[in-house]
């Protein structure tokens, strides 16, 4: 078997978010947590997840400080303006690792742990439903466009012109995916399987987790 290109081993990716976004979130009222989200930052991009966290980072501090301003605006304290900015940056900062790895990376992550397949094939769905939500959207705003359909602010147009092709363009998505599964033999009776190109844990992977730690316990004790 040859080894997936995932720039994090795909369970770790998850892992690793979420524990950015829980320290993140507790640390948030402390002005050490901006040191924290620029060491978590440049590690994910020596890591090899740089396009995930250039495409991430003008969104984020965007959104951070406008936010912040927001906030200081309020209440005109600018503890409170520097925590509403953390929790934005961290929340941007989390997604990353969760980027850099392809669904069907974490499929077969969860395939090789021996994670029930209903579970498998339920998260591979739900993280292809997105894109596949955000695609049929543009493809029926642009059938509307070439029929000159109108505008979606008219209920009736909203209604019969995006509405009904949308949930039928759905509904066939789904027909078809139900048939896919069926012909390609994915069952969920207990019986041998074995995964193509298993993901491997790699010493990056190492050195992501000891590097996190690290950073976590100097934020907390300097």
């Amino acid at each position: 078997m040859t080894a997936t290109k995932s720039k994090i081993y795909p369970i770790l990716a998850i892992l690793t978010a979420l524990f950015i976004l829980a320290f993140g979130l507790v640390m948030a009222k402390n002005i050490k947590a901006f040191c924290f989200i620029g060491g978590v930052f440049l590690l994910l991009c020596a890591v090899g997840c740089y396009r995930a966290c250039l495409r991430v980072l003008p969104v984020m501090l965007i959104f951070a400080a406008v936010f912040g301003g927001i906030s200081y605006l309020a209440r005109r304290d600018v503890a409170a303006a520097n925590a509403m900015g953390v929790r934005l940056l961290i929340i941007g900062t989390a997604m990353i690792p969760g980027m850099s790895v392809a669904p069907v990376d974490l499929t077969r992550n969860l395939n090789q742990m021996k994670v029930p397949k209903g579970i498998t094939l339920g998260m591979l769905i739900a993280l292809n439903f997105a894109p596949l939500l955000r695609l049929e959207t543009k493809r029926v705003r642009e059938a509307m466009k070439t029929r000159g359909a109108g505008s979606l602010l008219n209920p009736k147009v909203l209604y019969r012109a995006f509405l009904i092709p949308f949930v039928t363009r759905l509904v066939n998505i789904s027909d078809t995916l139900a048939l896919s599964v069926e012909t390609r033999g994915f069952t969920l009776e207990k019986t041998e399987t074995t995964t193509y190109k298993t993901p491997k844990f790699k010493a990056t992977d190492a050195i992501l987790i000891l590097c996190l730690i690290a950073g976590a316990v100097l934020t907390v004790v300097i």
